[in-house]
């Protein structure tokens, strides 16, 4: 792939005129031009130009819009005309706040990311919590669109956390949450890998 030059304000600028509003249909564009750019998107979720966080939440904002995973699992801004490949170290987006509605067998849980997608935790986004066998660091995720997945942020996991009850699961006691119908699983008590991620109440 060749690495182009470009300007952060140029490519902004060619892709607010491509996306326009809300979410463009970037899983249905195959552009002939395809590069890569220097742009990284840390485990924090700070997004990186040329290994400088990019300043206007309303450029990482837009840049969200069109970003796109392929069966590849490389991350691609998209547009009609060109396709950009970008560095992701985690997950392309990040969870910071968690909404609660209802309790028990009714309850409805709704994350917002940093560039403001907005997603309910149900059958077509369970959760899914991979744990570091070196560190025991979890790793939760949340689906949010096409193969795009959200990182649930430390303080908010520990909110998911707070709420969370205990129930026997595959012959397993776990830790998880109900949300719109479904038992998430969060982890098992004892530390072990939980194969089903998430279990219907």
């Amino acid at each position: 792939m060749q690495k182009p030059h470009l300007d952060i304000a140029d490519l902004a600028k060619r892709l607010e005129q491509a996306s326009g509003r809300g979410y463009p249909p970037v899983e249905q564009w195959h552009p002939a031009h395809e590069g890569v750019i220097d742009m990284r998107i840390t485990a924090d979720g700070t997004w990186l130009y040329q290994g400088s966080p990019i300043q206007r939440p309303a450029m990482v904002k837009l840049f969200s819009t069109v970003l796109r995973c392929d069966e590849d699992g490389h991350h691609y801004l998209v547009t009609p005309a060109e396709k950009q490949r970008i560095t992701v170290d985690v997950a392309p987006l990040h969870i910071v706040e968690m909404f609660r509605e209802g309790q028990g067998a009714d309850q409805k849980l709704a994350f917002r990311t940093l560039t403001d997608d907005m997603v309910s935790l149900d059958a077509d986004h369970p959760l899914r919590v991979t744990v570091n066998a070196e560190t025991g660091e979890p790793t939760p995720l949340v689906p949010v669109r096409g193969r795009l997945v959200a990182l649930i942020v430390r303080s908010v996991f520990y909110d998911l956390v707070d709420i969370a009850e205990e129930r026997e699961v595959a012959g397993a006691t776990v830790q998880g949450v109900m949300s719109n119908g479904m038992f998430h699983v969060i982890g098992r008590l004892d530390g072990q890998p939980h194969d089903a991620a998430d279990e219907r109440g």
